[in-house]
């Protein structure tokens, strides 16, 4: 059996009165992409935000159900919400590196969460984390370089880095190449096939060539709801749902 990462139970969310996540239940693969796709609107990006609670941070919103990560519910009433943050990173739509250098991007989120006792220990981990999204060599003689100096796709990379820093174990995307030209999504794809041999990746996308191509499982939403969850082959070619054939054929959406 497939090692199950997250464990969605009867999940629905309410920004006041409006019913945004309809009772969603969905098991998530450990080092697989899962895509969720689905037109605007449809609380693909809401539903991405409950997986690390962002959404807490939202004036009206209430959740219930079960979002369970490594067999606990991260919305029990002694989860640590800044340890489910660590554990579960966040990658935003448009690269939004701080205004500080390339390095000091990385060795933030570390200084705060005080995960390094010496300057070598963050060397180390700054030199790692960009050599995994294959940026260390290009960038290595300007670290000191304002990040905001960098191409938008080396900016998304480094906003990767940023989150690898912190050790997490699962990497949630918001659609991530929505603002990057072909080429630099293609090794921006490239780059999230390799990271999920060690983490589990969760990604929104409105592109669904994108999904067909480098997910794993594929999540089709509509108005809030679940409409089907499956092997993203399966999902593109044969799904079982006329809502999800209409919209992956084209004919909705």
């Amino acid at each position: 059996m497939d090692d199950i990462k997250i464990r969605i139970k009867n999940l629905n969310l309410y920004y006041t009165n409006f019913h945004a996540i309809k009772n969603v239940n969905m098991n998530i693969r450990a080092n697989k992409i899962t895509a969720l796709i689905g037109p605007s609107g449809c609380g693909k990006s809401t539903l991405l935000r409950t997986l690390n609670r962002i959404n807490d941070t939202i004036d009206g919103v209430r959740i219930t159900g079960e979002v369970v990560i490594n067999g606990k519910n991260i919305y029990s009433e002694d989860a640590i919400v800044d340890r489910v943050r660590r554990e579960v990173g966040m990658v935003f739509q448009r690269p939004n590196p701080f205004p500080l250098s390339i390095y000091n991007n990385i060795a933030f989120g570390l200084e705060i969460n005080r995960m390094v006792k010496s300057k070598k220990e963050t060397d180390k981990i700054v030199r790692e984390t960009l050599e995994d999204v294959q940026l260390y060599d290009d960038l290595k003689n300007s670290l000191k370089m304002s990040a905001l100096n960098l191409s938008l796709e080396q900016q998304q990379r480094l906003c990767v880095a940023r989150v690898l820093a912190i050790k997490p174990q699962i990497i949630l995307l918001d659609e991530p190449c929505s603002a990057l030209d072909p080429k630099s999504t293609a090794n921006i794809e490239e780059l999230m096939q390799e990271l999920k041999q060690k983490y589990t990746l969760v990604i929104v996308t409105h592109n669904m060539q994108q999904a067909a191509r480098i997910s794993d499982d594929t999540g089709y939403m509509l108005l809030g709801k679940l409409i089907e969850f499956d092997r993203t082959s399966t999902i593109f070619t044969n799904p079982s749902k006329k809502e999800t054939d209409d919209y992956v054929s084209g004919r909705f959406g």
